[in-house]
């Protein structure tokens, strides 16, 4: 696919101020990071990311690292639900996806479990993000199915740990303020595989602004087909 296309990429997460955001460009089936950063209280991730789509030419597609779904099982069981009676659901099809399970079956990582766990709250502030901004910017967002998506603006899920894994990359312990000889290690990598602005130095300090960068890659994937879609 030779159509340029704008790529953004967020690392998701409950507080602004570790929202990590990224955009470059996607084209002749490379990558290339125009700039990485972490938001703050007073850069809001909606208002950094609409600026970069308001100022943009033909497709964009935005990757965020976040569920934007809950298991199809949850929503059946409990809608009727009382306390003290029993779910006939067994947990891992009540709390976590087929996607996170092929993911597991494939490379052997499983996501956090977004019907049972924190990452819940982050899967909310990933949707309420996509909803500010279709309202910052008064238009649709749906998820993109295919690469040949024709709306202007789209966006889908990612996972940088299975991205960054699948290719023998590290995808743990990279996290922390003193990790940042891994996160240097990681850059290195990623360097092969996509073009890096010639300052990391946001990248290198802080893994919010490195996950951002790995859901371009993600979706340069998912642009050039090699994304494995649902059944």
């Amino acid at each position: 696919m030779l159509m340029r296309t704008r790529v953004i990429g967020v690392d998701c997460a409950t507080d602004p101020a570790k929202t990590g955001v990224a955009f470059g460009y996607f084209y002749d089936g490379r990558v290339n990071v125009e700039r990485a950063l972490v938001c703050s209280k007073d850069d809001k991730p909606g208002e950094v990311i609409a600026d970069w789509v308001a100022g943009s030419e033909g497709r964009t597609l935005i990757a965020l690292d976040a569920p934007l779904g809950w298991p199809k099982a949850i929503g059946g069981a409990l809608c009727c639900h009382e306390a003290g009676a029993g779910i006939e659901v067994e947990p891992n099809l009540l709390f976590r996806r087929e996607t996170d399970r092929f993911i597991q079956r494939t490379i052997g990582k499983t996501p956090l479990d977004v019907g049972a766990d924190r990452i819940a709250r982050t899967a909310h502030a990933a949707l309420a993000l996509l909803g500010n901004l279709r309202r910052l910017l008064n238009m649709e967002i749906p998820l993109a199915w295919s690469p040949d998506f024709t709306q202007s603006v789209a966006a889908i899920e990612v996972y940088p740990a299975a991205t960054l894994k699948v290719r023998g990359i590290r995808s743990d312990g990279y996290k922390k303020p003193g990790d940042r000889g891994e996160r240097e290690a990681i850059i290195e990598a990623l360097a092969t595989l996509m073009g890096l602005p010639k300052d990391v130095s946001a990248m290198s300090e802080r893994a919010d602004a490195l996950d951002a960068a790995v859901c371009l890659l993600a979706a340069g994937d998912f642009l050039v087909g090699c994304a494995v879609p649902p059944e």
